[in-house]
Order: C-alpha cells, then sequence, then structure tokens
C-alpha cells in the first residue's frame, strides 16, 4: 500500500487539487486556460498647429497625450504636426478620397467637412457624445452637424475682432472707428503719419479674407452670403454689394494701407509690426493674441491694445463679430473596435473642464464647452475680447468657413491677385462666380434623381 501511494497516491492528489482549483476559478467567473494578453494598438493624430502663435495650445495638447499613454500603457499615439494648408488644401483631400486618412485628426467644421461627410469618411460621434453627457456642455455644435448627426467636436472657439494701438492713435488724436467713413478718414490720417494703418500677413492668404468677409457683410448683409453657399441658382457673386465691398478693399491696396509686401509676410512678422509701432491697427483672430505679450513685444504693449468690432457701414448698422466653434477634432470612420474604444477614450480626456480652463488661461483661446472662469487671470487683451462677444448682438462664421472648398480656393486666390495689383474688383467676382457655377452644376449633376 505504502508503494502504491509513493507511485501513483501524488498523481490522485494532484488531480483533486487542480480539480478543486477549477471549481474555484469557475465560481469566480474568470477563465481557467491563461491571462488575457492586452492588444497593442496605435493611433495617428495629426494636427496644425504648429506656429509661434500655437505654441501654448500644442504643449496642452502634448501633455493630454502624454498623460493619456502612461493611463493606456497598451496604446500609443503618433502625434504628427503639418502646415494647416498643406494639411487641410492637400494631404486630407487626397487621403479622403483613397480612404486612408490619420484615425484622429484637426479641422474645421462647416463646409470643409461637408464632403466627407457625404462620402461617409468621418466617424459619427452621435452616440458617444450623448453617453457621454456632453451634448448640452458645448456652445454650439451647429458646425459639426448634418442630418442630426455629428461628426466632429470644436475643441476652441475664435473671434477676430479689430485691434488697434491706443497710444498711436491717442497720439494722433483719433477715436476708434465705429463706421466705415470713420476707418477711412483713421487710414488717410496714418499714411500722412507715415505710419501703416494695418498690419497685414497674407502668406498662408487666408488672412486677407478676414477683411474681404467684413467688407462683403457689412455693404451686402449676411442674408446673401448665406443663399450662396446653399446654392440658390437666383443669387449672385456679382452683384452690387459685393462690388462695393470689393473696390473699397482696391482702395485701402491702392493707398498702402496694408504692409507691403502682404502677400509674402508670415502672420509673425505683421505682428511684429503691430507689436513695434509700426502698424497701427491689427485684423485677426484672438489666437494671435499670446504674440502681444511674449518676448518679442515691448512689455507692456498689452495695455496698449484696444479691441473693437470692425466698424459698420454707417451709424448705427450692424457691428457683428466674425467668428465660431470651427477648429476641432474630427475621427476616421475606418477605425475598427479596438482603436475606436481607444480614441474615445483619448476624445474623453480632451472633452473636460480642466483642460478647457488650460486653454483659455495658457493658450488664450476661448473655450469650445460652457465653462466658467477668472477673465482677471487671461490678461487685458483676452478680457475685451470676451466681453465684446458677449456684448455683440450678432455674430457669424468667417466666409472660408461656409464657403465650398472649391469656391473658397478660387477666393482665397483673386485676394492675393487684387492685394498683389493683377485682377480688379470685377475680375475677382467673376471667377468667384464662376468656380461657384462649376461646383454646383457638379454638385447637381452626382445627386440621385
Amino acid at each position: 500500500m505504502k508503494k502504491w501511494f509513493l507511485n501513483w497516491g501524488w498523481i490522485a492528489v494532484y488531480a483533486l487539487v487542480l480539480a478543486i482549483s477549477v471549481l474555484i476559478i469557475a465560481a469566480d467567473g474568470h477563465e481557467p486556460i491563461e491571462d488575457s494578453q492586452t492588444e497593442k494598438i496605435t493611433l495617428t493624430f495629426r494636427h496644425f498647429w504648429i506656429k509661434e502663435h500655437d505654441s501654448q495650445m500644442l504643449d496642452i495638447v502634448e501633455d493630454v497625450v502624454e498623460e493619456f499613454q502612461k493611463s493606456h500603457p497598451n496604446v500609443k499615439v503618433n502625434f504628427e504636426g503639418m502646415d494647416q494648408t498643406v494639411h487641410r488644401e492637400q494631404k486630407l483631400k487626397s487621403e479622403m478620397v483613397t480612404g486612408t486618412p490619420p484615425d484622429m485628426f484637426v479641422l474645421f467644421g462647416g463646409a470643409e467637412i461637408e464632403p466627407y461627410v457625404r462620402s461617409n469618411r468621418l466617424m459619427d460621434l452621435t452616440e458617444f457624445v450623448e453617453q457621454n453627457g456632453l451634448k448640452e456642455e458645448f456652445q454650439d455644435l451647429h458646425l459639426w452637424t448634418y442630418d442630426d448627426h455629428i461628426y466632429g467636436l470644436p475643441i476652441e472657439g475664435n473671434a477676430e475682432p479689430l485691434y488697434y494701438n491706443k497710444e498711436i492713435f491717442r497720439e494722433l488724436g483719433l477715436e476708434p472707428p465705429q463706421t466705415l467713413e470713420d476707418l477711412n478718414r483713421v487710414v488717410r490720417v496714418l499714411g500722412a503719419s507715415r505710419i501703416t494703418p494695418f498690419a497685414l500677413g497674407n502668406e498662408e492668404r487666408w488672412p486677407a479674407a478676414i477683411f474681404a468677409h467684413y467688407l462683403m457683410d457689412r455693404y451686402a448683409g449676411p442674408a446673401l452670403i448665406n443663399a450662396l453657399v446653399q446654392g440658390e441658382e437666383s443669387r449672385n457673386f456679382r452683384n452690387p454689394g459685393y462690388l462695393q465691398a470689393f473696390k473699397q478693399l482696391e482702395s485701402w491696396i491702392g493707398q498702402d494701407a496694408f504692409s507691403l509686401p502682404a502677400n509674402d509676410l508670415s502672420t509673425e512678422e505683421a505682428i511684429e509690426l503691430f507689436t513695434g509701432g509700426k502698424a497701427a491697427m491689427y485684423l485677426n483672430g484672438n489666437w494671435d493674441i499670446n504674440l502681444f505679450h511674449n518676448e518679442k513685444a515691448p512689455a507692456d504693449f498689452q495695455n496698449q491694445v484696444g479691441v473693437i468690432p470692425f466698424p459698420s457701414l454707417a451709424e448705427g448698422g450692424s457691428q457683428s463679430i466674425a467668428g465660431g466653434y470651427t477648429i476641432g477634432i474630427g475621427l476616421s470612420s475606418n477605425l475598427e473596435e479596438a482603436k475606436w474604444e481607444a480614441a474615445q477614450d483619448l476624445l474623453k480626456v480632451f472633452y473636460t473642464e480642466d483642460i478647457q480652463r488650460r486653454i483659455v488661461y495658457e493658450a488664450l483661446r476661448i473655450p469650445s464647452m460652457k465653462i466658467t472662469y477668472d477673465s482677471d487671470k487671461t490678461g487685458p487683451v483676452f478680457a475685451q475680447v470676451v466681453e465684446l462677444m458677449e456684448q455683440s448682438p450678432q455674430s457669424f462664421v468667417p466666409y472660408d468657413n461656409v464657403l465650398s472648398p472649391e469656391v473658397n480656393k478660387t477666393f482665397l486666390k483673386v485676394l492675393e491677385e487684387m492685394i498683389g495689383g493683377r485682377v480688379s474688383p470685377e475680375q475677382a467676382l467673376d471667377q468667384i462666380q464662376q468656380t461657384s457655377e462649376q461646383y454646383w452644376q457638379l454638385r447637381r449633376s452626382s445627386l440621385p434623381n
């Protein structure tokens, strides 16, 4: 008996222990085989926060990605920066055609994403927003919504006011312009004093569009552009209001009201002219405010900056502000389940009150979500912009965000050519109208009968 136990008993004991272990594991609901291995995931994420004025925004996003990877050791985020124009106008368009975009990417809402939605290239985020209780947390989602579905989330808001140097205005006895007539007088006085009226760096082509869409809005009102972007055949870019707007722009070009050579200057170079007192006004987005008090600007320059709306056509007229919640994050519709889950986890981290407050305090960007913050901590220029937005009864989305990409390309091209003295206002509007007609002809022919 003793010999039998020595030979076979240990086998019986081992079998009994194994059986008991299996029963215990089964009772706990665990698989008895082996530990499941966590799947390794790589997310590609492209952004365009590569300019000097974007450095604070980039720091915030890099911090988010770094902390996310620490808490998700199985996820690697390949974070790539690219020039905004190259990304939006070339790379992403090509990738959308071939169905090979990055997993996540920064882009503009509105007209830019419409073709991507129609071709099913963008992930529908409606369920994600609802499940995470975010739908009522955003300031405005209409630029990211089509047929009641959400296809991207704004990460920041923006406004495009007119900044002016209060010290220069005081020395020349100038008042902040309220009407276009006032502004024309200011331009004449500044020119006679050998001070450039407007600092403009149009190297990327879109900054000049800010002047154009304000003048078009003032001379023709907001209803016309809304009709044109919807393809109403009875409406035309060649109209008296837009012609007056482009002639006003031509007048400023003829007076050398813009820094020269505007088409060859970068945004940073234009801002240096403004902060250096060589130009008296600057028209652009609030994203440039942080450059008003960087190491290149005079120590107290931010306290010399006044912020006003672009002047109205006549006294008492509209002084609506161009702006909106246009810059955001979209996801590829190609994401498979594991990547989709990881991308959702990363999105959740971006859209929190803490990150939105960092965007306000550190990057001086308008938050896209409904949060509270202390305006005293943002500096005097940003506080003026926010106050202006709160007091303004109306705002409109910049035209380069509502025009179709094809029409907008022509819009920016003809403005560059006008600044270079190569086309007249009439020729510029003719080209925009021709492109619009071609776009809508192609669009309507591709629609199902």
